[in-house]
């Protein structure tokens, strides 16, 4: 038994300080140039137009009507918007290039538009928010997906879904 534990905390101490050594995760990435942000770019607007056909055959068929499915409309609205909003994000920061973004150190960002540009940089730094939109659609799908789990009544590991 001693040995046991002497190996767990052996493990658990390895574990720890991987992940307490890690490095620092940036929420954006920069992609390619030219290809990778056009494909970027197109997946944007493929999430967009099948998140409108999503809206649409909620609504055609109305299951609208039942709370989970009208959660999942929520959600694919606030999809919509998200991708509408990095889809700008992307323009601005990857494709324009009419802004200069400098991180002089992790707390600040400056933002400096090129030419006579006012408030493009109260747009950018608005835009760059998409997690106020992202995190609601998840909100709203998981919420959807549960409430249509518990009205369908579904058994998850041996026992119904409340």
């Amino acid at each position: 038994m001693h040995k046991m534990r002497m190996a767990l905390s052996v493990v658990v101490i390895f574990l720890g300080s991987v992940l307490l050594d890690a490095d620092a995760a940036m929420a954006t990435q920069a992609h390619g140039a030219p290809e990778g942000i056009y494909a970027h770019q197109m997946a944007h607007l493929f999430f967009i137009f099948s998140m409108g056909i999503l809206i649409y055959w909620l609504r055609i068929r109305k299951l609208v009507k039942e709370t989970g499915w009208r959660f999942i409309q929520y959600s694919a609205l606030f999809f919509i918007l998200w991708n509408i909003d990095t889809f700008v994000v992307h323009l601005l920061d990857e494709q324009f290039g009419i802004l200069s973004v400098d991180y002089p150190d992790f707390w600040h960002i400056r933002i400096q538009p090129h030419g006579n540009l006012n408030g493009m940089e109260l747009l950018y730094y608005l835009a760059k928010l998409d997690h106020l939109l992202c995190v609601p659609a998840l909100l709203f799908l998981y919420s959807g997906l549960k409430r249509l789990l518990k009205e369908t009544g579904v058994k998850a590991n041996g026992v119904e879904a409340q």
